[in-house]
């Protein structure tokens, strides 16, 4: 029989390997994104030095003026660390691998997953097998993903147990359900999934289980200069999530952002579960690690100086209705939907794809792609969204 000071010894332990596993996922995923945004911009691209071609690389100092240009760095050497992150990690390497420093030099750099050097050790195939998942729940149709009750508390995006093996097995993605059992235990160990009030490890049973990673949530490369485990809620039904201003105690702090660079600070107050006077644009917030409190709800305050009515919208002389093109880059549109008949833009990625074309911070959505979602709420029309084409077009009314 294991003492108390014994079994605080292995949570601890458990706690610390999944804030570990937890860092390296999200170093993957940022990883992953900035590759996709490079080959986008033609910054990854086949090169010729000294008679020789070196295909799908970039160049060192190229890359350190695209991300200040892009805002992901603030000078030369915050550039230099970020990526020396990604060379450390064995994401980059060196065409010839002769550096193991990242230098501000005309050097060439390639990301592993471009030439198949890719260390695919046990913890990466998780975390892949993980994300494919992920992306397979989101974007097919299936009543997995649920809003549902667990200990008097309720969770958005909740799965059960016993259902999601089912579904490994029917998709293929395991062969037995022991074999399913061992990849939900390890999914979780790994950070990519939680039991609802981390009580519990997973079991093929009853319980209720959420996603704790939102592969889709647009990654800022800053965030790799951070060694703390993620703090910040995932919000899994928005294309751009919002980011957590500090991480003190009492009151959480959000920013909404409009493409001017106004940044407004968005108070939501912490509750300990859901009741009759939350509204729809909820959050949920998890904690970082295992084992520490229960999810709590954190209700932001809507950015809109007051409700207004589909009639209202409708009214002429009172507002304007343009239409927004947004092409979603690798990793989103890079606003966020909230609200409900109608719903609003609650906040705008300064740098990302909404903000270039003309999208603002209290917008009411009128139309997504041709479908009228007036009387529809920031759900919904945040599915539309997810689930349609990488280009949206968007109706919406602003003030005259």
């Amino acid at each position: 029989m294991l003492l108390e000071g014994e079994m605080d010894c292995i949570g601890n332990t458990m706690q610390k390997k999944a804030a570990e596993l937890e860092r390296l996922a999200e170093v993957l995923v940022t990883g992953e994104q900035l590759r996709l945004r490079l080959h986008e911009a033609k910054v990854i691209k086949d090169r010729r030095h000294h008679l020789r071609t070196y295909p799908n690389c970039f160049v060192a100092k190229e890359l350190i003026d695209w991300l200040i240009e892009h805002k992901e760095a603030s000078d030369r050497d915050t550039a230099i660390k970020i990526i020396q992150k990604l060379l450390d990690k064995s994401i980059i390497h060196h065409v010839c691998d002769e550096h193991r420093e990242f230098k501000d030099l005309k050097l060439f750099y390639r990301f592993r997953k471009d030439d198949g050097t890719f260390p695919l050790d046990s913890e990466a195939k998780v975390f892949m097998r993980g994300q494919r998942i992920y992306e397979k729940l989101m974007n097919t149709e299936n009543t997995l993903l649920q809003t549902r009750e667990e200990e008097n508390g309720t969770f958005e995006r909740a799965l059960v147990a016993t259902e999601f093996i089912d579904w490994l097995l029917q998709e293929g993605e395991m062969a037995t359900r022991e074999e399913a059992g061992q990849l939900g235990r390890r999914l979780l160990e790994h950070g990519i999934i939680q039991h609802v009030t981390y009580e519990h490890h997973f079991v093929d049973g009853p319980l209720l289980y959420q996603f704790r990673m939102n592969f889709r949530r647009r990654r800022r490369l800053i965030e790799l200069l951070h060694e703390r485990s993620r703090s910040i809620p995932e919000s899994h039904d928005s294309p751009f999530c919002l980011r957590k201003q500090n991480s003190d105690g009492g009151n959480t702090s959000f920013l909404s952002v409009s493409p001017t660079k106004e940044i407004k600070v968005v108070v939501g107050v912490r509750r300990s579960s859901m009741s009759s006077s939350c509204s729809s644009s909820g959050y949920y917030s998890s904690s970082p690690t295992l084992g520490s409190s229960p999810p709590v709800l954190c209700n932001p305050k809507s950015v809109l100086k007051r409700q207004v009515s589909p009639e209202e919208l409708q009214t002429p002389g009172l507002f304007v209705k343009k239409t927004v093109t947004v092409v979603g880059d690798a990793v989103g549109w890079g606003f966020v939907v909230r609200g409900s008949k109608p719903c609003h833009i609650q906040a705008v990625d300064p740098g990302g794809p909404a903000a270039a074309a003309g999208m603002k911070v209290r917008h009411f959505v009128v139309s997504v792609n041709g479908r009228n979602v007036l009387s529809q709420d920031y759900r919904t029309v945040s599915s539309l969204i997810l689930t349609g084409p990488r280009t949206i077009v968007m109706e919406v009314m602003e003030e005259a």
